[in-house]
């Protein structure tokens, strides 16, 4: 069946529909919802009880980068600044030095094993050299895994930042197929560019935006996230024009912004988690539309053999080298090792050989299907018992919910005290953004003139306002006091 312009609302919403049900249910049973996106999608197409024909990578592309800079914008907001800064140069190491090493050793794999040139070899390591941001955070952050202190602070940091270092490999490689009479210094000055770039434009993205987001007077609170929306393509789209590596850029911007704070934040969060979601299952449906299981049978054999060398050697290699440097146990490095989930951006990566037309694409491309499968299978359906097994995960009391931005917590405040704002005060006709709150405390409620203002972040503040504050200690309500007078905070 053909995808026309008069059923594709209708075939896009049923599949939406079925995979989140279907998701719903088959996750009880351990199965990662991710998989059963990437399967309904393989159902619905033209090998599939749907018949839908899908056979256009382009397409897929797009659908894919669009999907990705969503997911790694999520992901990047609500990282803990606080929970990270700890763990940086570890996460930093293995989202760099981890994914060369990974991509190294499994392209020598099967340049040893196939037919392929070494070109070829390293193009394909590279595609499958980073842990997958949308199966991590989506398996990570399910109530059933508690991890110890900065471990998964470290793994999250990771698949949030190694698909650009990924993406430059690709790249890199992919120009040197097509053009083998050049060298690998050639390709140095193109990754130098990338990585910098990259990084000062999320920077310099991530404040500009946070300016625009706090100045800016919109009518309406939904106009908020529409204007994130469009700062996250600006900073993706312009530092990919200067030739900087967008999703560098993206993450980092993100990252800055979660980190700060914005007007409406709080709706600006719910909306990106929402659209994280969405997201996550029209990439993998489309993936899954994308490709024909019958050509997946004839790789199976070295798909098996490259993704057991990929899961059992080349991952732990990138990691316990990057992390030679660094104090930590044996065990830990061992499960980092093991939470090298490969999932939708290696397929989208994958379509790079496809659109440039090289003689192995369609096989890099099934077998690169055929690994994140089986990656998501086997690794996906084990962290819970793999965390157990080697002691990672908290005993059950121990349990508690992953940090995140304190301004948005939804759990109960344990302090609360009623605040009367005098004319003298120094946060009289400011708005509450400008106060530079403690993040354990919010302004819950304000009494104003005999009638109740439920506050936003550009809500001002007047001379005799009652402020109703919650915090999660007492601490933090002294600090409150400390920014209503004199505007500064610990």
């Amino acid at each position: 069946m053909n995808i026309t312009i008069e059923n594709i609302m209708l075939i896009g919403s049923l599949l939406l529909l079925i995979s989140i049900i279907v998701g719903k249910r088959a996750y009880k049973y351990g199965v990662p919802t991710l998989l059963i996106f990437l399967l309904i999608g393989m159902l619905a197409g033209s090998e599939g009880i749907g018949g839908i024909y899908f056979d256009d990578p382009k397409i897929a592309q797009f659908i894919g980068l669009v999907s990705l800079n969503f997911i790694l914008f999520s992901g990047g907001l609500d990282t803990n600044w606080n929970t990270v800064k700890p763990i940086l140069k570890e996460g930093i190491s293995l989202s760099t030095l981890g994914v060369l090493l990974t991509a190294t050793s499994l392209g020598t794999f099967v340049w040893l094993l196939t037919d392929f040139t070494i070109y070829e070899s390293m193009l394909l390591g590279s595609i499958v050299s980073s842990t997958d941001a949308a199966a991590v955070f989506s398996i990570l952050r399910a109530k059933s895994l508690s991890l110890r202190t900065n471990l998964r602070p470290t793994l999250e940091l990771e698949s949030g930042s190694n698909d650009p270092m990924a993406y430059v490999l690709t790249i890199a490689f992919l120009t040197l197929v097509l053009h083998p009479e050049q060298n690998l210094l050639s390709i140095l000055p193109f990754f130098l560019l990338q990585m910098i770039l990259g990084g000062v434009g999320g920077l310099g993205f991530g404040k500009l935006s946070k300016l625009v987001i706090n100045r800016i007077q919109l009518s309406f609170e939904g106009l908020y996230p529409v204007l994130v929306i469009a700062l996250m393509f600006i900073t993706f789209s312009a530092t990919d024009f200067v030739g900087g590596n967008g999703f560098l850029a993206i993450y980092i911007c993100a990252v800055y912004l979660g980190n700060q704070d914005l007007i409406h934040k709080k709706t600006i969060m719910r909306m990106y988690d929402g659209l994280a979601w969405l997201m996550q299952i029209v990439l993998f449906l489309t993936l899954g539309l994308l490709v024909f299981p019958s050509h997946i049978v004839p790789v199976l054999g070295i798909g098996l053999l490259v993704s057991v060398f990929l899961i059992l050697v080349a991952r732990p290699i990138g990691v316990f080298i990057s992390l030679l440097f660094f104090k930590m146990k044996i065990r830990r490095r061992f499960y980092i090792s093991w939470v090298g989930l490969r999932g939708a951006a290696p397929i989208v990566f994958a379509t790079y050989p496809l659109l440039a037309g090289i003689d192995k694409a369609e096989m890099i491309f099934n077998i690169v299907f055929f690994i994140s499968v089986t990656s998501v299978v086997i690794q996906g359906t084990t962290l819970g018992v793999v965390a157990k097994w080697l002691k990672m995960a908290l005993p059950e009391k121990d349990k508690s919910s992953y940090p995140t931005d304190a301004f948005l917590a939804e759990n109960p405040k344990t302090a609360m005290t009623e605040i009367k704002v005098d004319e003298n005060c120094y946060a009289v006709d400011k708005r509450i953004v400008k106060l530079n709150f403690p993040k354990s405390a919010i302004i819950a409620m304000i009494k104003r003139d005999g009638s109740y203002v439920v506050p936003n972040g550009s809500t001002v503040i007047e001379a005799n306002d009652i402020l109703i504050v919650l915090s999660d200690t007492q601490e933090g309500l002294d600090q409150v006091d400390v920014c209503l007078s004199r505007g500064d905070s610990n």
